[in-house]
């Protein structure tokens, strides 16, 4: 497949996925309780919903997402669809071990910025199937960028291959959180490691049965 015919094929795709997923991000008590969704003739399209935080249910009682992940064929195209969240806000959405802490390994993924209704989607291109994992067979150097209250490592810890199948959703800054009423607690969930407390999950799944794990590669 020619790379036109590959931009071609997920421009396609992620309108598909965003009607989908449309469809699904509005009420939040039915949300909080539904796990994976089937999706009439396409039985290949994995669709699950975010929950709330423990953290988070006081200050963001209305806090709801969407996922859709949609394979292409050697990658996934995963949709993401948040809303009742604070208006013009910045999030950071990370791929994890388990939904809660510690949290294990977790693989940062990219950013949702929502509008003046609290509402916000991004589609994100990877690896979101029963095969994701990391590994690190040995240790090495790594690079120094950032030196906060989450300085970076200067090595990585070794470890065997470990699969990450749940999702988290940060705030980007600690004064963001304060400002929606929740706590000011800083964590090291965003790119400079200086976010703010966890806001939406896939605590609804078990701790080893994350969504990703049910979409076969």
């Amino acid at each position: 497949m020619n790379n036109d015919v590959f931009r071609k094929r997920i421009v396609t795709v992620a309108i598909a996925v965003l009607g989908v997923t449309a469809l699904y991000v509005g009420t939040a008590a039915a949300q909080q309780n539904e796990k994976i969704i089937s999706v009439p003739g396409k039985s290949d399209v994995l669709l699950f919903p975010l929950v709330t935080s423990a953290g988070a249910t006081e200050c963001l009682p209305n806090a709801r997402g969407r996922v859709t992940v949609v394979p292409l064929g050697g990658v996934e195209l995963m949709q993401v669809a948040i809303s009742g969240l604070p208006a013009e806000t910045e999030f950071d959405l990370f791929v994890i071990q388990v939904p809660n802490a510690p949290f294990g390994l977790s693989w940062y993924q990219g950013d949702l910025e929502t509008n003046g209704k609290g509402r916000s989607k991004q589609a994100f291109l990877g690896r979101f199937n029963e095969e994701t994992f990391t590994v690190a067979p040995n240790t090495a150097p790594a690079p120094l960028v950032h030196d906060n209250a989450f300085p970076d490592a200067d090595s990585n810890p070794a470890t065997g291959p470990v699969h990450q199948f749940h999702l988290g959703l940060w705030f980007n800054s600690p004064e963001d959180a304060a400002a929606a009423g929740c706590s000011d607690a800083v964590t090291p969930f965003n790119g400079e490691h200086n976010a703010g407390i966890q806001v939406l999950n896939t605590s609804n799944f078990a701790d080893d049965q994350g969504p990703l794990r049910q979409l076969k590669p």
